[in-house]
């Protein structure tokens, strides 16, 4: 019953992943099995933290997420826990030796979203893009990696810097939500209400320069690893492109999305490019 129940407790956060983001859960499909799991479990994990700070108004929010905290070091203590997610996610921390600090830093940016509206410097957004994208970016590859520390050492700054992008563009693209509902800003240059055209480009110019300090370590992923992450490389491109065609004005009142058709031809394109080595 305990494997059943392992293996239900991942199913599960494969679901909310693909309930979530059929993106991600697209790239994550060509992964190995057993490293699919993982990353979903990962997923589902960061998603619920996130869900809890972003959504949960009528609730308390800081309540909530300290009992989330709680009960995954409880997990962690004992091996189980009776939330599914929090299951699967530490038994894979587990099994990947993923190490405590990166899961600290995930949840002191989401603490940053309890309070913090706001960020006035590069620095602040640094350090909050540092916990809520970069380690998870780590945690992925280490399990891609599976215990290789040199290679993990050599591939730790792409990762970052692809974790670092890929947040980004959810910024430009969340603009709508984050400033008009949730009341955040999170890129310095946006305080104060200003958004035009040469601020939404200096922010793109970032995330390309993010983008190109990823590539080769996307190259140097091992083969089992590299298409899926290719396919969200690609994606993420195709979004910062749709992004970087929109006025600024209009980024302000709508969510930029890839319609699913155009998700398909950036699957099967990345695919040909990675199975002719020609990425």
């Amino acid at each position: 019953m305990e494997k059943f129940y392992d293996g239900l407790s991942f199913r599960i956060s494969a679901l909310i992943t693909r309930s979530y983001s059929t993106s991600f859960s697209i790239a994550i499909s060509f992964l190995r099995r057993d490293m699919k799991e993982a990353i979903y479990s990962v997923y589902g994990f960061v998603r619920f933290a996130d869900e809890i700070v972003d959504s949960f108004h009528n609730y308390d929010k800081q309540k909530l997420l300290a009992k989330f905290e709680a009960d995954y070091y409880e997990a962690i203590a004992s091996g189980i826990s009776m939330n599914p997610v929090l299951h699967s996610f530490q038994k894979t921390v587990k099994k990947y030796n993923i190490p405590d600090h990166l899961v600290q830093a995930f949840l002191k940016s989401m603490k940053y979203d309890l309070y913090q509206k706001e960020y006035t410097t590069k620095d602040e957004m640094g350090e909050y893009i540092y916990g809520s994208a970069e380690v998870v970016g780590l945690m992925c590859l280490m399990i891609f990696l599976d215990g290789d520390e040199q290679r993990y050492k050599s591939l730790e700054e792409p990762a970052r810097k692809l974790g670092s992008a890929f947040q980004k563009v959810n910024f430009l693209r969340d603009l709508k939500a984050d400033i008009h509902h949730l009341g955040r800003r999170y890129f310095p240059e946006t305080t104060g209400g200003n958004f035009n055209e040469e601020i939404k480009n200096r922010i793109i110019q970032d995330i390309r320069n993010d983008f190109k300090a990823s590539y080769e370590g996307i190259k140097a992923l091992p083969g089992n690893a590299r298409l899926g992450v290719f396919i969200a490389y690609r994606y993420y491109q195709k979004l910062l492109k749709k992004i970087s065609a929109t006025p600024a004005e209009e980024l302000m009142n709508r969510r930029i999305r890839v319609p699913d058709y155009v998700k398909f031809f950036i699957m099967l394109k990345a695919y040909i490019q990675n199975k002719f080595n020609i990425l």
